[in-house]
């Protein structure tokens, strides 16, 4: 394993106070312990780490293979720092303050800029306001352990308890919802990176195309270079970076949680306000007297006014117009062109290439036709002349003003990324020594589960699925171990009395305060903490929940 090894800096990272706080910890419970296990081949200035399966022989001054633990003189570190979140905060969300001491991998003093100048005062009377999550808190690996940080506090009065550990998840994908009419690519087609598989294009829904990304089949279940550049792919993803991807038959995509997707080169302005007959139903008064004809482009339903069920309520002449494609309805054709990069998602340039012809029974010269794409970035002019011949002219102001209300209700093209992961044995031991009852506590609503505070979404049926959007979420929530496989934050919330019911490890419970000033129960390195200022109106403190609101 030494090639997985590195030198991090670690010659300065915890004082001789702390070196020797450590060591005279009073001893843990044999099958708690991590340094230097019984391994006869292995050189005794080493530390077999057990936090993972691969089970790294790190030796002094280097860390593992995830770069989460180190051996610093005999003691296992977890090198990141647990995260904690404090309620009611008047700075600006996500701001890092000096907590409890300072870690290389935080803001040192001198760093901190003045409006970020807020550390916590050490007064415990604040405790009830803090809440503890599982960024950086260390894993329950191998299962039989207790979960690292089980803190008993108070809210409104209650007793309750916080479960906190970081997740390793093999079962694990990200749902990306991609803001954007254009064409990604043909549905179950196959996503690559660096020209490994690693997901698929999965069911468009209302003005937005879907991606599945990741999954146990992909880190597991092909190469090894698969596994290892899904879990790299996945890590930046979940963490809010920059990923590139091709889509087997379609587009280059530049994906980002939070921020417009780039379509081959072209960055996304906005999503449609709707498709082209809802756009009709929308609009439709607007464009009364104003156009004779009204067409809105679009790859699935392709919208005609005076067709449409709208027109014929405002009693708008027929125009004669014959659209190409399948109609469906009065005023609703499917199919009137291939999907793409074009108009309404569709491969079309010109727009007059989806028009058959018109009925010169209905259709007169000088007919003003209006044709524009469900988000209104593309618009033209038309009148018809003497043979009926559509003749593209200026757009008139009024009507230009109807084509900026439709951009004006498009809504900004995002990229957004939902983290969904099956929360499985290891993870559940850690909480209670009969795993059903806790996922039938918290099917009955008994328990909150959070994921670094955010709010997590558990799938019905079986078992404990959790969906977490990663906007929500901390900065670099994310983690990896070489297995490959995710490491994710996870906390579940109860009262007292319902942790004691489900059979939960009581006997390791420790009082908030005494967690703020010494760390969990893994005193062979536990992590120095640093709070985050939470001021973010999305997500609700993580104890108000539906047991707690009442």
């Amino acid at each position: 394993m030494s090639s997985h090894n590195k030198t991090d800096g670690l010659s300065n990272h915890l004082s001789e106070s702390e070196l020797q706080s450590v060591r005279d910890t009073p001893a843990l419970p044999e099958f708690m312990a991590r340094a230097k296990p019984r391994n006869d081949r292995m050189a005794s200035d080493k530390i077999e780490c057990n936090a993972c399966p691969v089970l790294c022989q790190i030796s002094p001054g280097k860390s593992g293979a995830c770069d989460r633990y180190a051996n610093e003189e005999g003691f296992l570190l977890r090198l990141d720092p647990i995260l904690i979140l404090q309620k009611n905060a008047t700075l600006s969300n996500s701001v890092v303050v000096p907590f409890l001491g300072n870690r290389p991998h935080e803001k040192s003093p001198d760093s901190i800029k003045p409006e970020e100048a807020h550390s916590w005062s050490g007064d415990l009377l604040l405790a009830n306001e803090i809440f503890v999550t599982g960024i950086g808190a260390s894993t329950t690996y191998p299962d039989y352990k207790p979960a690292p940080f089980i803190v008993s506090s108070k809210h409104a009065d209650i007793d309750m308890v916080t479960v906190v550990t970081e997740g390793i998840f093999s079962y694990c994908s990200y749902k990306v919802k991609i803001d954007t009419d254009r064409y990604l690519g043909p549905e179950q087609a196959n996503i690559l990176c660096k020209g490994e598989i690693v997901g698929h294009v999965t069911t468009a829904e209302y003005g937005s195309q879907m991606l599945s990304i990741g999954g146990v089949n992909h880190l597991t279940g092909g190469s090894k270079k698969e596994g290892r550049i899904t879990c790299e792919l996945m890590h930046q993803l979940g963490n809010k970076k920059a990923v590139e991807l091709h889509v087997e038959g379609g587009a280059n995509l530049i994906i980002q949680a939070g921020k417009a997707p780039q379509v081959d080169g072209v960055e996304e302005k906005h999503m449609r306000v709707g498709c082209g007959s809802a756009a009709i139903g929308i609009f439709a008064r607007q464009f009364f007297g104003l156009a004779d004809e009204v067409v809105v482009v679009d790859d699935h339903i392709t919208g005609v006014l005076t067709e449409h069920q709208a027109g014929k309520c405002l009693n708008i002449k027929p125009s004669g117009l014959k659209i190409i494609g399948r109609k469906s309805t009065p005023g609703r054709y499917f199919q009137v062109a291939n999907p793409g990069t074009g108009w309404g998602g569709t491969d079309i340039q010109n727009p007059l290439s989806i028009i058959e012809g018109w009925d010169p029974e209905k259709a007169w010269p000088g007919l003003r036709l209006l044709m524009t794409s469900t988000t209104g970035a593309n618009a033209v002019w038309y009148e018809l002349d003497n043979n009926l011949v559509p003749i593209e002219k200026s757009m008139p102001a009024d009507v230009q003003l109807i084509i900026d209300r439709i951009i004006e209700n498009c809504e900004p093209s995002l990229t957004s990324v939902l983290f969904l992961g099956g929360a499985g044995g290891s993870l559940r031991a850690g909480i209670t020594e009969n795993p059903i009852l806790l996922t039938q506590a918290i099917k009955k609503y008994l328990v909150n589960v959070t994921c670094g505070g955010a709010p997590a979404y558990i799938w019905p049926g079986g078992g404990i699925t959790v969906m977490v959007d990663v906007m929500r979420m901390p900065a670099n929530s994310f983690g990896t171990v070489p297995t490959p496989a995710i490491v994710a934050p996870i906390e579940f919330s109860m009262k007292l009395d319902d942790y004691r019911l489900l059979g939960g490890h009581m006997d390791y419970i420790q009082k908030i305060e005494d967690i703020l000033q010494h760390g969990g129960w893994h005193k062979d390195g536990a992590p120095t903490a640093r709070m985050l200022q939470k001021n973010d109106a999305n997500n609700h403190w993580p104890f108000l929940y539906p047991p707690m609101l009442g």
